[in-house]
């Protein structure tokens, strides 16, 4: 009955215990077992036949019962402890959670004081970050008030010390002080509203002023100007040589005080340039009349050679930079005429017909800072020129009438005049005096000059000069030589006259291939433009 009553509990109990899929993975997870009992889907035969699988086996059957039993004994056993266990389970259950309530309880009253303190400490941090900050400013604002005091300590004293060196004078202390009394004050800019600071700085601007105004007086001292603007032009080496004097003084007594970047050697040269030029044509506007050709000459040759001595001495940068107008840098030189004198030898003049010369070009950034005043009155040398060609091409007449035609049987029959040579050389040597003097109008009005007395020279001395025959009374000409006539209409001539007229067509030839030569060296100047293509 009692193994009856034990199936019909296990089979009750397997009824009440039917637990879910996810409630069993969780016990074996829990639990884990390989007993085919704690199985899920236990099946009794099988089991039952796994131990009896055979009929011999079934000899043990009373030993298996056995074992079985004593499992079941086990199982009820903490079955029943387990229950009896359950029963103070209630009791310890609410033991053990008034003992975690009064826990948390403990726990949040130490919390909320760990809090307080945190609050107390924070505000501590901040009184004292607080305190910090202020003690930051203070720092700072102590800092910075010594600094503006020291300042305005040095301000003041040098103030002080910059008016009392202006009235002493003393130009190369006030030079450092001035640069440093104006730095510091760029510092007190934003305490302008400051009256104390305001009337410091308007002291400085004070001292500022009055040092201009004082130094320009001091300089215009230092160099008199009295006389200076009235000499006439025969007195001009004296002006140049005044300018150098002065300038070395000025080196000596002042040249230390300005940057050397400043060039004031250079500028004050300049400058007296300028007033030269100003007042050397105004002086010639109002004299016109008394100026002569040689003391016109005697003035730009003493003006020119002091521009030469300016270039060399400077080097021109300050000509561009607001003192005055710069002269205009001379291109490479296209004047014909600027040559070795080594070249005039007539030997060599007819190596050269056929070939350019090559012009020496002037770099002087000063040429014509002076010398260009005397360019409006460069009539004079022109006028000059013309008279002393006329008197040539008389005196080139009367020679050849005294010593008479080439003679015969000589070196000289049936070679060029020596008056045509004389009067190409003139004409050069006055085309580089004049290129000197200017390179415009006063040229082209030289060159027009000598194509009339060149044109005089044919007439007078060739053409006038030729034989004349019989059957022309009125005497030959160049061109009716030049023509080829019947052997009944051809003139007879005497030894002589061939020879005159051999020496005539000579020089003629040689005129016009020096001619053409020095047209070719006109076409490269600037001054000629069109001018220079027509025929002399």
């Amino acid at each position: 009955m009692m193994e009856e009553d034990e199936f019909e509990f296990v089979e009750d109990l397997d009824a009440i215990l039917h637990l879910s899929p996810e409630v069993r993975v969780a016990i074996e997870q829990v639990f884990p077992s390989q007993d085919p009992l704690d199985r899920p889907d236990f099946n009794a035969v099988e089991y039952i036949n796994t131990l009896f699988p055979t009929e011999q086996s079934l000899a043990n059957i009373d030993e298996v019962v056995n074992k079985i039993r004593l499992k079941i004994r086990r199982l009820d056993d903490n079955i029943r402890t387990v229950v009896r266990g359950q029963t103070n389970v209630g009791q310890d259950g609410r033991q053990a959670l008034e003992e975690a309530q009064k826990a948390i309880q403990q726990l949040f009253g130490k919390i909320k004081d760990i809090k307080d303190k945190a609050e107390k400490s924070e505000q501590m941090v901040k009184e004292i970050t607080r305190d910090i900050k202020q003690l930051d400013h203070a720092k700072r604002h102590l800092t910075t008030s010594i600094t503006t005091l020291n300042h305005l300590h040095m301000l003041a004293g040098g103030v002080d010390s910059l008016e009392a060196m202006t009235r002493k004078r003393q130009y190369g202390e006030v030079a450092n002080l001035l640069q440093g009394v104006v730095n510091v004050l760029e510092h007190f800019q934003k305490y302008m509203g400051i009256p104390q600071i305001r009337q410091l700085s308007e002291r400085v601007k004070a001292a500022q002023s009055e040092l201009g105004t004082q130094i320009l007086a001091d300089f215009e001292e230092a160099f008199p100007s009295q006389g200076s603007k009235v000499a006439w032009l025969d007195k001009i080496d004296r002006r140049y040589a005044w300018i150098k004097r002065q300038l070395v003084d000025y080196e000596e007594k002042y040249g230390r005080m300005f940057p050397e970047e400043w060039c004031m050697t250079e500028r004050i040269a300049v400058e007296f340039c300028h007033i030269t030029r100003t007042e050397l044509a105004k002086l010639m506007r109002t004299r016109a009349r008394e100026i002569e050709v040689k003391l016109l000459l005697f003035a730009i040759q003493r003006t020119t050679n002091f521009e030469g001595l300016l270039a060399k001495r400077f080097s021109g940068s300050t000509l561009s930079d607001g003192t005055g107008k710069r002269p205009e840098t001379p291109l490479e030189s296209t004047n014909p005429f600027l040559e070795d004198e080594s070249e005039d030898n007539v030997s060599e003049k007819d190596e050269d017909l056929d070939r350019p010369k090559k012009p020496k070009a002037p770099d002087n950034p000063f040429h014509g800072i002076i010398s260009k005043c005397f360019e409006p009155h460069l009539y004079v040398y022109i006028e000059s020129q013309d008279k002393n060609l006329g008197e040539l091409i008389d005196r080139f007449v009367a020679d050849f009438r005294a010593q008479g035609p080439p003679k015969s049987g000589t070196e000289e029959g049936g070679a060029v005049l020596p008056s045509c040579a004389d009067l190409f050389v003139y004409y050069k040597k006055c085309m580089v005096q004049c290129s000197q003097l200017s390179t415009g109008e006063p040229m082209i009005a030289l060159t027009t000059i000598f194509q009339k007395y060149l044109r005089e020279y044919a007439w007078k001395i060739l053409s006038g000069n030729l034989p004349k025959t019989s059957s022309n009374s009125g005497g030959l000409t160049i061109s009716s030589l030049l023509k080829e006539k019947e052997g009944s209409e051809v003139a007879k001539f005497t030894t002589e006259e061939l020879c005159l007229i051999c020496s005539i067509l000579s020089t003629a030839e040689y005129c016009l291939a020096t001619t053409q030569q020095v047209i070719c060296d006109l076409q490269q100047h600037p001054a000629f433009g069109s001018r220079s293509g027509r025929c002399m």
